[in-house]
């Protein structure tokens, strides 16, 4: 999937990757990560420090029309100076991709012309552990259907993030 290395804004077709090992390679430098949790009804995101230390839930994006939402994405990433996007592939719990993956591929590729790598992660579970996180914190039901995707995001972004400081 990794058609090799690209650093940041050097190129105006970002190149999606498949590994944190890939994608650690075209982010020499670091920087501020951008986490993805796509849905059909919202886009939840999350934001990493440059260290690649810990990510947080950042905002809700509500799906409208694809150039609007990528627009929205677009936003966030120049104000919060973001260097890579890592987008939560909803793999089958066997590994195998369904219609979901399908769809978040064809997010991933309508999203190469932003200028930064992709890196496309595993989200298996992730909804289920931002889910029991804000049960944890003793969130009511609709406090938690408000923050699940950005927390879902934020648990694919920091999965990802020790992923590639494990590689480093």
């Amino acid at each position: 999937m990794s058609e090799g290395p690209v650093t940041a804004g050097s190129s105006p077709t970002a190149v999606i990757h498949a590994t944190a090992a890939a994608f650690r390679a075209a982010l020499p430098d670091g920087g501020r990560l951008l986490g993805l949790d796509v849905g059909t009804k919202t886009v939840g995101t999350a934001l990493c420090d440059a260290g690649w230390s810990f990510a947080s839930p950042a905002q809700l994006i509500r799906r409208t029309k694809f150039t609007l939402d990528k627009a929205a994405l677009l936003s966030l990433s120049q104000a919060q100076h973001v260097r890579g996007w890592v987008i939560g592939l909803p793999l089958n719990l066997n590994g195998s991709e369904g219609p979901r993956s399908q769809s978040t591929r064809a997010f991933a590729r309508n999203c190469r012309d932003i200028g930064v790598p992709i890196l496309l992660w595993d989200e298996r579970w992730s909804t289920v552990a931002a889910e029991r996180a804000l049960i944890e914190q003793d969130f009511s039901r609709a406090k938690r259907a408000e923050r699940i995707d950005n927390h879902a995001a934020a648990h694919i972004l920091q999965a990802a993030i020790d992923a590639l400081v494990a590689v480093s």
